[in-house]
Order: structure tokens, then sequence, then C-alpha cells
């Protein structure tokens, strides 16, 4: 019988060794399909057919998946971060449940990530990607809603297979965007120590990871190895056009650095721990405001959209850094 879209399901396993697959262990709740990114060549000759003839050749094997956007979760949001910034290892807090799981993204040293095997089809068929990673990702959030999280995923190549039986949906907890906080301060100060209130409206975290693939001369037609190159932090905010807009604004024009928090949490932890009483969310940037849009309207009221971009800074010895606490002793 042909594929039915509601029985679509990705599956993702954590690779010991990258590129060699390994069997799925949780099930990825949200959407995406596997994409085949094979190059696949015409050759170009005269041989006397204005048509041309079907002669080909595929000098290049590649996979892809778009996670598409669903509402991020304190226990799933770690799979992309795993393959994106670097592996974690959480630690307790204190005596609580809480697990913190640190991302800090790379400043005079390269980081490790965790490579993936993913799973991914439908009734119909099943596919299978080795070695894959993030290539970058995208956290969206806006008041009344979830914040919403998608990924680009590359992988070596794309080949039939069967999905690993068995799996469980695992037991996720949604970020709610109209949970957070952000604060914003000097760079000679500490981060998060200054929340603005009642003025942030919206938020998108961009980031390309800086990871990408390299193909060498290595005796097959997938790539070899990733490399880390220089990752791209950008966070779009909308204000309101309040007071701390117009002294952001004032700070952009002089090019003045800044630390940004943009907090949310969720529901309290079994366990309130020395540091943590509830599943966080955190997003720490250092750097300075790139653009600020002229004054918009959203439902009558004015508004203003600025762009930061995240860089390291001297002074607060800070560039970015991803923290989630939930309570998985390890990521599924």
């Amino acid at each position: 019988m042909p594929g039915t879209k509601k029985l679509r399901k990705i599956q993702m396993g954590r690779e010991s060794t990258s590129g060699s697959a390994v069997v799925a262990t949780t099930i990825w709740r949200g959407l995406g399909v596997p994409d085949d990114l094979r190059k696949v060549e015409f050759a170009e000759e005269d041989v006397g057919y204005l048509s041309g003839v079907d002669r080909t050749y595929v000098p290049q094997l590649l996979a892809g998946l778009a996670m598409e956007a669903v509402p991020a979760t304190f226990e799933q949001i770690v799979h992309i971060l795993e393959a994106g910034i670097k592996t974690a290892t959480p630690t307790s807090d204190g005596a609580g449940t809480g697990r913190i799981y640190a991302y800090a993204f790379p400043t005079t040293a390269k980081n490790t990530i965790k490579t993936y095997t993913i799973e991914a089809g439908d009734d119909q068929a099943a596919e299978e990607m080795e070695y894959c990673y993030v290539e970058s990702f995208k956290l969206s959030g806006k008041a009344g809603a979830a914040l919403m999280m998608s990924a680009e995923w590359r992988g070596r190549q794309l080949s039939t297979t069967s999905f690993t039986t068995g799996l469980s949906l695992v037991v996720v907890e949604e970020i709610l965007f109209s949970k957070s906080t952000i604060a914003i301060d000097a760079v000679s100060g500490s981060i998060g120590a200054t929340v603005k209130s009642s003025t942030l409206l919206s938020a998108d975290l961009d980031v390309k990871t800086g990871w990408t693939h390299v193909f060498t001369g290595d005796g097959q037609l997938y790539f070899t190895f990733t490399k880390s190159t220089e990752p791209e932090v950008t966070l779009d905010i909308t204000f309101e056009h309040d007071a701390t807009s117009v002294a952001e604004k004032v700070i952009w024009r002089a090019q003045t650095p800044r630390l940004i928090r943009l907090k949310i949490v969720g529901s309290a932890l079994s366990s309130a721990g020395t540091t943590y009483t509830y599943k966080t969310l955190i997003i720490d940037l250092a750097g300075r405001w790139e653009k600020f849009d002229k004054i918009g309207e959203q439902d009558g009221n004015d508004v203003i959209k600025a762009k930061f971009r995240g860089r390291y800074n001297t002074t607060g010895v800070q560039f970015a850094t991803i923290t989630v606490v939930n309570e998985l002793a390890s990521v599924p």
C-alpha cells in the first residue's frame, strides 16, 4: 500500500565512532523527511546526437534532513545542540534532580560534536544516513506561543533501511516563550543581572554552527570528515518602542558591546537544586547591536526590531553559551 503521512517518523542514534552507523535509540518528536543530495552529472560529449545521450555518473554522495519548526522541548533540544555546538557532559545541580547541559560555542579552541545515525521515512520505506551533524539551527519565539526549533542536518549518504523497532516516545515538556525574560548588561557587569521588563515581544536566534564536511580523495564518494569553522550567531529581537529600546538604540549608535541573556523557565524540577528550581533554557550572548530598524507597528502598537550579533568580548570574557536544565541523566 502507498505510504501515509501520519506514519512518517524520524529516529536517531548517537554514534560512538563518527560515520559508523548505529541503531536508533530515540524517536524525534517533530517533522521532517530525508533528502538524497547526491550529485548526478550528465557527461558532455560530441557523438553526433543533437538530443545528447543518457550517459551519467555520480561523483559525490551527500544526504540532508530539514527538521521543520516544531515546539522546542527541554528534553529534545539537546540533540540539536550536541550535533551542532559540542558534546556536553551533564552535571548535577547539587542534591536536586536537575541536570545541567552547558553548550559553549568555540573561541580559541575547537569543540567536539556528537554525530548521529538518522532513520526517516514512512510505512512504505525507511532510509538511513550516517555521520549526521547540524549545519544550522533556529530558535524562534513570540509572546503567547511556544518557542519553535528547526535544524538543517547533513549526513554522508542516504540508503534504504528498516526502522529500529521497540522504541517508545520520550516524555517532553514544551518551552513556552511567554515564560521568558531578557536581561541586557554592560560587558563589565554580570550577565543576567539587569532584567528588562515588559518589553520583549519576540526573539529569533539564528545559528550557523560552523561545522562543515570535507570531501577528499579517500576511496569513497561520501565526505571523509567534518571540520569546525567560524560559527555565526545572531539574535533578532522585537521590542516595545519604550525606554529600553530607545536606550539600546543609543548604545547601538555608539557601538558599545553588550551582554544579553534570554532565559525561559518551565515546570518545577522534582527536587530543587543549588542553582535551579525549574527546567530552564538560557541563551547567553556577548556582542554588539548590528542594526535597529525604523519604528514598526504591531496591532496598533509601536514596536522596533533590532539585530544583535554574537562575538567574543575580551572584557566580559564571553561569546555564546546555551544552557539547558532538564531531568535527564544522559542524552537519550
